[in-house]
């Protein structure tokens, strides 16, 4: 049985997400913890719940979803995977990380690389990487056909859909990654949302005002 559980942490309010299965082997997505107390309240639930991390992917390199990937890797000795086109954004955020509020920001390098085609396996699950580009250059999708899960991180929101006004992003190219990429998935899909609330694809696909597909 596939189990996910959501943090939202630092100022962004960016969801942090740990799953896992049965087997107690566990994927950190995307984590934001930016303080002690973040990352202690994380670390507790992997404790508590004696799981095992194997991995840690980042959806996209935007500072609010890198915060924790020092503590991540350092505590738990797993690797950092993004996309290719995603390093020159995640070299960024030293430079900036003091203007946003993080003058203790520590820069994690990426131990491998991550593309469309690839599978990302979870103890006994298995999710399919989706190239999903427009918020950023090289952001992914992570979606898990049998128990019917994407984790979407800021391509998709409850109504609303990721910013396109920071460096590299593209409205276009996001309204053509979410309609040929995601809304070609089934409407029972659950979305996991780098921010707010879950959502369905179906939902999605009738209601959200930058992206509905008209019937």
């Amino acid at each position: 049985m596939l189990h996910i559980e959501s943090f939202t942490f630092n100022p962004f309010a960016e969801n942090t997400y740990v799953v896992y299965d049965d087997t107690k082997e566990a994927l950190i997505i995307d984590p934001g913890c930016c303080n002690r107390d973040e990352e202690a309240y994380l670390a507790e639930y992997i404790a508590s719940n004696n799981l095992i991390v194997k991995q840690l992917i980042n959806t996209h390199c935007h500072i609010d979803h890198v915060l924790g990937n020092y503590f991540v890797k350092s505590k738990y000795k797993v690797p950092l995977i993004i996309h290719t086109l995603e390093e020159p954004l995640l070299k960024a955020v030293k430079a900036y990380a003091p203007n946003y509020g993080f003058p203790h920001y520590h820069e994690a390098q990426p131990d491998g690389f991550i593309a469309e085609g690839d599978v990302v396996t979870v103890g006994a699950c298995t999710f399919s990487v989706l190239f999903v580009p427009g918020h950023s250059p090289g952001h992914i999708a992570l979606y898990d056909k049998e128990t019917q899960v994407l984790l979407s991180g800021d391509v998709l929101f409850e109504n609303s859909i990721g910013r396109t006004d920071l460096p590299g992003g593209d409205y276009n190219t996001l309204i053509t990654s979410i309609q040929t990429k995601l809304f070609t998935l089934p409407d029972e899909v659950t979305v996991y949302c780098g921010h707010g609330p879950a959502t369905t694809i179906g939902y999605e696909k009738r209601t959200n005002p930058f992206c509905a597909l008209t019937r």
